[in-house]
């Protein structure tokens, strides 16, 4: 007689996947599109009017992007509530990054909230007025002028790399959950190379972060 999977398990599977397809792969694109930005004012504006060109791109963002983000956020807080540490009891390092993992998701519920509305609508008061979307034309100034604010900036950095994280521990989770990786040896060797994707990966987003405010980034003393 065949089990029939939980909907418990089958929500986890599918908060899993929309972690990784889509929001990772969006993740990689928007953090390419901000690399733009190193490269001037007229290549990052250029890109964000590409973007804005594609056909169908409301209805792209609806169901590719802003449905899967609300369903993994939600239920991530769902699970977060229903989580209960264990870290001082058994101080192992997965139950420490299975804590790390609740705390980015937690942040980045606030955070990405805060950048969707700030930069996509606009609708922050006293921070944005204008949506990036709606003026492409004007995307870098847009961007640079918020980044100009201390306040700002720092919490770019700390949502920057919280998602950084929550991405390069959540394709850990995944390929372990899913069954792709088996064996202690295999998943550590795997572990170290999420590690060192998301160290890249958080070079990559700050780095475009800061191009933002200074020609070139990070690399601004080499390329300029």
């Amino acid at each position: 007689m065949a089990v029939r999977p939980s909907r418990t398990f089958i929500l986890r599977k599918l908060h899993q996947l929309s972690g990784i397809v889509p929001l990772g792969i969006f993740l990689l694109e928007h953090f390419y599109t901000n690399s733009k930005a190193m490269l001037g004012s007229e290549a990052f504006n250029r890109a964000v009017i590409d973007l804005q060109s594609i056909p169908y791109i409301l209805l792209i963002e609806i169901f590719g992007i802003f449905i899967p983000l609300i369903y993994h956020a939600v239920y991530g807080l769902v699970i977060t509530w229903e989580m209960r540490p264990n870290n001082l009891h058994y101080p192992y390092a997965r139950n420490w990054f299975y804590l790390i993992q609740r705390i980015t998701g937690i942040i980045l519920f606030f955070f990405i909230a805060f950048h969707v509305l700030n930069f996509r609508f606009g609708m922050i008061p006293g921070f944005n007025d204008m949506a990036v979307a709606h003026h492409p034309d004007m995307a870098f100034d847009i961007v640079a002028r918020e980044f100009r604010m201390p306040l700002i900036f720092a919490v770019y950095v700390v949502g920057i790399t919280a998602t950084v994280w929550h991405l390069a521990n959540g394709i850990w989770l995944f390929l372990v959950d899913w069954g792709v990786v088996i064996g202690p040896s295999a998943q550590r060797a795997v572990g170290y190379a999420c590690m060192a994707f998301g160290a890249a990966l958080l070079f990559v987003g700050l780095n475009a972060a800061v191009a933002f405010i200074r020609p070139g980034g990070l690399l601004g003393g080499i390329l300029y």
